[in-house]
């Protein structure tokens, strides 16, 4: 009688097997992969993140030691290699230029402080009835030397100024200028260079009026323009050369606002700033047509007004 494969198979399952693991189970927790909530304690640098520097010259267990590396005598050893060296490489001072030490840009002006001006004044060695210009403040040793932009008013010792003064300066603070009006005064800032400078001081450059500022002075008549060509033309007898006016954006922008007291405040018109970037709102085009709409409307219902 073959054999019961049924009770062969209930027998074998009934015998029981020990389950083998080869690691204790509170191990288990540390080997799974896990991420802490900071890693800020754990961070290092790569083995080549940095070049260790060589100590030269330490004794001859570094490798360095003695002749530190160089061999002995002639120039490999004693000789050094001069600034900027690349190696043989073309340095970059020839591929790339010199460039950035000066700033061409920048404004360099003599100080002058108005306690100073006041001790001139009561020495008796600037006139107050008559304009001080860079000028009589280089002639009187006010100042010692006159820089390449001109003479910026400071505001220094502004409680010792009791006299009124008429101040042509390239540039002025607020201070000085709130100081100079209160006593009586005026200041008037105005452009100059290098080349005015060196001739202002040797007197071939009229030191306070240019041709913008002739035409100022004049009238806007037939007979102001007269009046304007004949003083030009008395300003040559006197003078070889004529005081320039500013061309650049910057300079001329300086010297149209009339919080410098700049000397062509005069051509801004009223209603707009001093700015030539930004235009003063409704000055336009389109503000010059809605202008001219606004304009015939009014003086249409003017005209048909009953009263």
């Amino acid at each position: 009688m073959p054999p019961r494969l049924q009770l062969l198979s209930r027998a074998s399952a009934a015998v029981s097997q020990p389950s083998y693991s080869p690691l204790a189970p509170f191990l288990y927790p540390a080997l799974n992969q896990q991420r802490s909530a900071s890693i800020l304690s754990s961070l290092s640098d790569n083995k080549t993140a940095y070049n260790k520097r060589i100590r030269v010259g330490r004794g001859p267990s570094s490798g360095y030691g003695k002749t530190s590396g160089r061999g002995h005598k002639g120039q490999k050893q004693h000789g050094k290699v001069p600034v900027g060296f690349n190696g043989g490489q073309t340095p970059d001072y020839v591929v790339h230029g010199q460039r950035g030490f000066d700033n061409h840009f920048s404004t360099e002006m003599s100080p002058v402080n108005l306690n100073r001006i006041q001790y001139w004044i009561n020495a008796g060695r600037l006139d107050p009835t008559q304009p001080i210009t860079l000028k009589e403040l280089s002639a009187s040793r006010c100042i010692h030397g006159v820089r390449k932009d001109g003479v910026k008013l400071l505001g220094r010792g502004k409680e010792e100024l009791t006299t009124p003064i008429h101040l042509v300066v390239s540039r002025a603070s607020a201070e000085a200028i709130n100081a100079v009006e209160k006593a009586g005064g005026t200041v008037t800032t105005r452009y100059y260079t290098e080349f005015a400078v060196h001739k202002i001081k040797q007197n071939q450059m009229d030191p306070i009026h240019s041709l913008q500022s002739r035409i100022v002075l004049a009238p806007e008549s037939e007979e102001g323009a007269e009046a304007a060509a004949d003083a030009l033309a008395e300003e040559k007898k006197h003078y070889k050369y004529r005081l320039p006016d500013p061309t650049s954006r910057k300079a001329l922008e300086y010297y149209r606002d009339s919080a410098h007291r700049g000397y062509l405040s005069h051509k801004v018109a009223e209603g707009h700033g001093p700015s030539l970037f930004f235009k003063t709102p409704g000055m336009g085009k389109k503000g010059a047509q809605r202008r001219s709409r606004a304009g015939g409307a009014q003086a249409a219902g003017g005209e048909n007004r009953l009263w």
